[in-house]
């Protein structure tokens, strides 16, 4: 566990306070979001890029035929055959024509969750300000989002509408609109939880992300040590009160504002580390084992927190957990199964736990990335691209669908921006906009969270 040293991002995030130093997000209206039960959004993003065309991938004979021929060098089934894939049929399929899709082996368990109807796929998502077509990338005559193809303007655009420096992501707003209308009153610290430490997706104007890791919430370490220490002797359980007493500056009595500001921090975040630990003090029973791997320990932990959600006193719930190495400009027939079958077991595992929690209807898990990637191959990976396939998973979920229209395997069609970059068919907003409609969120906060929003068709569906 990491030494404390006490920054402003800290103070704010590392202990997980959610007091507010800034004014109210105005756009967030009190009736935003429904009181009464309980509904999560976890999101798991993918670090590097996602190469979405080996993970949706064309099955009927032709287009089969066309992909493996122009990505052969890259495509593990190739050489194993087309019969090792496995074929989605999806509920929506009349809508593809002749034009069959599947999974890549490594991914059973998602294709599980398909056929259950707790998954669907989101097909040619991406980052736009407005829908684009070829010939208006080509010609320069829309706007496009910002530094495209770039990995921290992208991640940023992704979580917060706007490159690298932004302040507020979609999910702390999606929060704050929960917390303005009654949700989590006695809770609002647990309103956005993150197992990547200090978050932007997370990090609205009244909330701020409360970070989890596998032991627990961050800790300051030597008061940790101390409290281990207490009940052996008064000598221990004096140094304690004191130490505690300083770290949540009881004592402190200044006119400065934000001396009273970080004060107040600190005694709320001290106090919401001590309540979400008296919660785990009985360590909830899961009802199965997760992967040992950092995305299957991030969703473990996430889990627990979902299983302590009446102890906790939350009703609404936003979570952010994040796996690397998808950036794939080399090594992509070796490493890009290894990536998507360590993406199914956690996934798995996650959505056992909500079965076995109760929580399967109440918490809807989606992917995101960087970007996509390029169709074409720069030998044994590829580049940087821009729209790309994404999975929600949940009891809610309208599932077994492919939402969107998969673009045919190679170059020169409708959406292709050049190397088979996928200019995006449904926008990041339009993406959130369901999820969040679904949260409980009114048609004014959406368009708060997502400025974009009102360029775009709002009609479809993921969520039942």
């Amino acid at each position: 566990m990491r030494d404390f040293r006490p920054s402003r991002r800290t103070l704010l995030a590392g202990l997980g306070s959610s007091a507010a130093i800034l004014p109210s997000f105005a756009g967030v209206r009190a009736e935003a979001a429904a009181v009464g039960g309980y509904k999560a959004l976890v999101c798991v993003f993918l670090l590097g890029g996602m190469d979405g065309h080996d993970v949706l991938i064309p099955y009927d004979a032709p287009s089969h035929a066309e992909f493996t021929s122009l990505r052969r060098a890259l495509a593990p089934e190739a050489s194993r055959g087309r019969a090792v894939l496995q074929p989605l049929s999806p509920r929506n399929g009349e809508r593809f024509g002749s034009r069959r899709f599947a999974l890549p082996p490594e991914a059973p368990g998602l294709k599980r969750l398909f056929d259950q109807g707790k998954a669907s796929i989101v097909a040619n998502v991406g980052p736009l300000v407005r829908p684009v077509t070829r010939s208006q990338y080509r010609n320069d005559s829309v706007q496009l989002p910002p530094r495209l193809f770039s990995h921290n303007d992208q991640q940023s655009i992704w979580q917060a509408n706007a490159p690298e420096g932004a302040r507020l992501g979609w999910g702390g707003l999606f929060a704050d609109a929960a917390v303005k209308s009654g949700a989590n009153r006695d809770a609002e610290a647990f309103s956005t939880i993150s197992t990547t430490g200090d978050n932007l997706f997370l990090t609205g104007e009244n909330t701020t992300p409360f970070s989890v890791g596998r032991r627990g919430p961050t800790q300051i370490n030597v008061l940790s040590s101390l409290e281990r220490r207490r009940g052996r002797n008064q000598e221990a359980e004096a140094a304690y009160q004191r130490l505690r007493r300083h770290f949540a500056a009881q004592d402190y009595s200044g006119d400065n504002l934000i001396g009273r500001d970080v004060a107040s921090i600190m005694r709320q975040g001290l106090d919401s580390n001590a309540a979400y630990q008296a919660a785990l003090s009985e360590p909830p029973q899961l009802g199965t084992t997760f992967p040992d791997t950092r995305l299957g320990g991030q969703l473990k932990t996430i889990a627990e927190t979902i299983a302590m959600r009446a102890r906790l006193g939350a009703g609404r719930q936003v979570f952010f957990a994040a796996t690397g190495g998808f950036d794939t400009h080399s090594n992509q027939p070796s490493n890009m199964p290894t990536l998507l079958g360590g993406l199914d077991a956690a996934i798995s595992a996650f959505n056992a736990a909500m079965v076995a929690v109760g929580a399967d209807r109440d918490v809807t898990l989606f992917t995101g990335s960087d970007f996509g990637r390029t169709f074409a191959i720069n030998g044994d990976g590829t580049d940087h691209g821009w729209g790309g396939h994404h999975f929600v998973v949940g009891g809610s979920v309208d599932g077994g669908r492919i939402i969107g229209d998969p673009p045919p395997p190679g170059f020169d069609h409708a959406y292709d921006a050049g190397r088979g970059r996928l200019i995006p068919q449904i926008s990041v907003d339009q993406y959130a906009a369901d999820l969040g409609r679904w949260f409980g969120l009114s048609g004014p906060d959406l368009d708060a969270a997502l400025p974009n929003l009102r360029e775009f068709d709002t009609t479809s569906r993921i969520m039942v």
